[in-house]
């Protein structure tokens, strides 16, 4: 007989990005295998599905599991939606983090931050679907927040970016806050409203816009004017 535990209540205040993201660097996991079981059920049943026709009967049906154990797990069909988008957003995290390791230099570095963000996010196929079927409900939960979300990447580009400057590899006269919170929001626009004159799909086409308008927020002051 299966242990029914209580259902532990999602946190409030702060947007999915954030607490994906949070969840991420502190490398907090998911020990419960039935809620993980459940998870990966609704993740399967919405993409083949969708959100709107699936109902949690489904979910229990796909995970081999009652349907009281689904509710004790997640009191609500919006709330287990909620949860299936934050563990997406968790392991696009989880791979950004390390991907970056892996540039060789900040321009580099940050071409592969703009190029990857996007095709991980809009190519996952849950977040994707959700993106185009459901833009409004997906971009409020997204960044809903009254800016918290980007003020909270904001200050991981931030770190990234003081990390530069201890090495020595950015001028240290870069006003960097501003800078990330530029590209930061570049990105989360690219990533919430369709562009109708740059190619989302095509990773060529973003790697240059990100070295042509982004890498050169990079370069102090002092050489943009000379080259001016």
């Amino acid at each position: 007989m299966e242990s029914e535990q209580p259902v532990n209540p999602a946190p409030t205040g702060k947007s999915l990005l954030e607490r994906a993201y949070l969840a991420a660097v502190e490398n907090a996991g998911d020990t419960d295998r039935t809620r993980t079981r459940i998870l990966d059920a609704a993740d399967e049943q919405f993409q083949k599905w969708g959100v709107q026709r699936s109902t949690m009967e489904d979910v229990a049906r796909q995970a081999g599991v009652s349907r009281i154990t689904v509710y004790r797990r997640f009191a609500t069909k919006d709330e287990l939606v909620e949860q299936v988008i934050l563990r997406e957003f968790r392991r696009y995290f989880d791979r950004f983090l390390v991907d970056i390791t892996t540039a060789a230099t900040p321009g580099d570095r940050v071409v592969l931050g703009f190029v990857s963000s996007l095709r991980a996010l809009r190519g996952n196929p849950l977040i994707g679907t959700l993106i185009t079927a459901e833009p409004n409900q997906f971009v409020s939960s997204l960044i809903g927040d009254g800016g918290r979300a980007v003020a909270m990447v904001r200050e991981f580009v931030v770190m990234q970016l003081r990390q530069e400057q201890r090495a020595g590899t950015i001028a240290q006269e870069l006003r960097i806050e501003l800078i990330a919170e530029l590209m930061v929001r570049i990105c989360a626009s690219f990533l919430a409203i369709p562009s109708q004159i740059v190619d989302l799909d095509d990773d060529e086409q973003l790697a240059t816009l990100a070295r042509e308008f982004l890498v050169p927020m990079l370069e102090p002051p002092s050489v943009r004017a000379a080259r001016a």
